[in-house]
């Protein structure tokens, strides 16, 4: 059997694989964050010439990648902080540590699924986050700095895109909403944002609104306070390099939330943006499902989640027209997520 191990950095992934005697399979290598799919075919074509079982292992602070590896079929692996060697504040464990500990072991590591995302196995700690968070929560919330959507008496809706920008399916979502005259809100990450600005700009230049979603989509009950806060400045500072702004609104990645880092928040900085229409499809159901999700769900002020990179999002893009065509028919106004935090505000 191999092993791959998977380390992200502050400007795209590691790779190391070994065999079962801890022996390099491959020479390391080094992929560009903009280049995602070229290293899930390659893992994928690697695993099928070796002619052995190849497991793939990222940490829980990588969590870009794990829905286009399990949607090529790969079999991924995550490995928790504490079966780990201490990570640095900005970047992962080195890929050869990842490589070693799944090579030590694949019955302590969680393996991931479409349906369970990057979290998969880690409900009862993202559980005990929120609720350890509730009362950080409601003060935000009191103060006008935490919201799921808008004022219910205006027929105003934010729809929402998380983890791009995607070379290829962000430019097809583009596509869509010029098309409809619809303008909506990306949550981007910095890694993405530092590799493809470009693609920043287009969103920017097409009249859209952004959001920060973090550095490397971390399961944040994993990062210390420090870590957090890189995670957001770094990010806001790809923001600043691409467009020379700075998003006024954050969302975190899977919707976690902690005492700790709601207090970094309280400290000044984006408004927290949750959601109270999830699409599911992250777990890529169907486009109707999809689109059907969120037409049964969608009320006045609501902030719709769905995904224009991360993983597979084909599912995503094929549902978009019938989402916008049935929010149409219903007379909802697309307005920004920025404009929904500020009708909460003063609400």
């Amino acid at each position: 059997m191999q092993y791959a191990g998977i380390a992200w950095t502050a400007d795209g992934y590691e790779v190391e694989i070994v065999d079962d005697t801890g022996e390099r399979a491959q020479a390391p290598t080094r992929w560009g964050a903009e280049r995602v799919t070229e290293l899930t075919d390659w893992l994928e074509r690697t695993g099928r010439e070796s002619g052995e079982p190849l497991a793939v292992v990222v940490e829980s602070t990588n969590g870009l990648v794990d829905g286009l590896f399990t949607a090529a079929g790969l079999d991924v692996h995550r490995a928790d902080p504490w079966v780990l060697p201490e990570r640095p504040d900005f970047g992962s464990v080195p890929a050869r540590s990842l490589a070693d500990r799944a090579r030590r072991g694949l019955t302590g590591l969680s393996p991931l699924t479409a349906e369970g995302g990057g979290q998969t196995g880690r409900d009862d700690d993202y559980h005990d986050g929120i609720r350890r968070s509730a009362d950080a929560e409601a003060e935000l919330t009191r103060a006008g700095r935490c919201f799921r959507h808008g004022p219910r008496d205006r027929r105003e809706i934010a729809l929402t895109f998380d983890d791009g920008p995607d070379p290829a399916h962000t430019r097809e979502v583009l596509d869509l909403l010029a098309r409809y005259g619809v303008h909506a809100t990306f949550f981007c990450v910095g890694l993405h944002v530092n590799a493809l600005p470009d693609e920043v700009r287009r969103i920017v230049d097409a009249g859209h609104s952004l959001g920060n979603h973090t550095w490397s989509h971390p399961f944040l009950p994993d990062l210390t306070a420090r870590q957090f806060r890189l995670q957001i400045d770094r990010t806001a500072d790809a923001f600043d390099r691409a467009v020379g702004t700075v998003p006024t609104v954050f969302r975190p990645p899977y919707g976690c939330r902690t005492p700790e880092m709601l207090s970094e928040l309280r400290a000044g900085g984006p408004a927290l943006a949750l959601w109270d229409v999830d699409s599911w499809d992250w777990a890529r159901p169907g486009p109707e499902k999809i689109a059907r999700t969120v037409l049964d769900h969608v009320l006045p002020g609501s902030m719709i989640l769905m995904h224009d990179g991360g993983g597979d999002r084909r599912q995503s893009v094929a549902a978009l027209p019938a989402v916008l065509e049935g929010l149409l028919e219903q007379d909802y106004r697309f307005v920004s997520a920025d404009t929904l935090a500020s009708r909460t505000a003063t609400h």
